[in-house]
This record gives structure tokens, sequence and C-alpha cells, in this order.
């Protein structure tokens, strides 16, 4: 419940404070951000390339997104994790809602002792696949973050261990290794 508080805040403060999101911060460093780049393939398909930055070493990643393409409905029918930097986690997961148009990506490095981790970096992720559910074009595709089913929010899970390996630092409380990073939605060009 509080963390939702904390959501709401953040959120009224972003609309009713101009700069307030970005004074968003990252006990880890840098304030991470997670893009979801839109690109037209043909009428009836599209895709998003979510792409992440990160500046710690990160364990999971909740992505929700809603998609939005006026009256036409669509589906999220597949996404590809090949290639993108969380190709090497073990629970790559991909869930569609088509009634509300959301689909929600979420990542785990290992469920076993395996130190896997998502190293700092910057790059693709994932890429989803969008087409009509109707058969008619797809004018234009939009998509924001959103909260899905039970209770997926756009968030990551920084490591425990941070820092270099000669000098790591234990992080032991669970809730500073939360990240509530920046979301940015942009066209291809």
């Amino acid at each position: 419940m509080k963390l939702i508080v904390n959501l709401l805040t953040l959120l009224c403060l972003s609309v009713l404070v101009p700069g307030a999101a970005s004074s968003q911060t990252d006990s880890f460093g840098a304030v991470d951000t997670v893009w979801a780049e839109v690109s037209k393939i043909d009428s009836l398909n599209w895709s998003i390339n979510v792409s992440f930055f990160n500046d710690e070493s990160v364990v999971g990643m909740s992505v929700p997104l809603k998609m939005k393409a006026g009256l036409n409905r669509i589906v999220a029918d597949s996404c590809i994790y090949t290639g993108g930097r969380a190709e090497h986690f073990n629970v790559r997961a991909f869930r569609a809602d088509t009634a509300i148009q959301c689909v929600t990506l979420g990542m785990i490095a290992s469920l076993t002792s395996s130190k896997k981790t998502l190293p700092p970096g910057r790059g693709r992720l994932a890429t989803i696949f969008v087409s009509s559910l109707i058969d008619e074009p797809i004018e234009d595709l939009s998509v924001d973050t959103t909260t899905t089913n039970p209770n997926n929010q756009l968030e990551v899970i920084a490591d425990s261990v941070q820092g270099p390996p000669e000098n790591p630092t234990k992080v032991t409380d669970w809730t500073q290794r939360k990240i509530i990073p920046v979301f940015v939605a942009r066209k291809s060009e």
C-alpha cells in the first residue's frame, strides 16, 4: 500500500510541479531509463523495441505497457529476447492481455545461486510484435507504462552486491534494491 501511495505522489508531483519527475533519484547513481520505441513494419503490423539504461547490476525487471491504436483492436502477439541484453536471463516472460490492450514483460536473471545479472549498460532488452485483430490498418500506435494485474508496475531490482569486485558493497534491505526507472516512449524515424 505504501508503494502505491509513493507512486501516486510521484505521479501527482510530475503533473502539478513542472520538472518534479526529473528529480527522481536512484540510490545507486544515475536515474535508470526504460525506452519503448514504436516502429511500423507494414499497415497491419508494428514493433516495440524495449531498451534499458542502467548503471548498476540488475537481477530482475517488470515492464508493463499499455498500447493504443485508436479504435483499432490490437494484440501483442509475440516477443523476442534473442540478441537483447536480457537474453541470458533464466526467466524471460511475456504476457499479453488483449482485452485491456496491455503487455507485461518480466525478467529474472537467475532462479539458482548463480550470480547472473544484467551488468551496467544500455541497449535493447526485447522486441514486441503488435498486429491488428480486425484486419484494418494500424494508423498509429502509442505506448505508455501502466500497472497490470495483479500488481505489475515498471520497476527494477538491483543486485544485492554492487561495486567493483575488489571492494563490493552488500545491500541487505531489499527495499533499497527497488528502482523505479524513468519511462520514455518514442516513434522510430
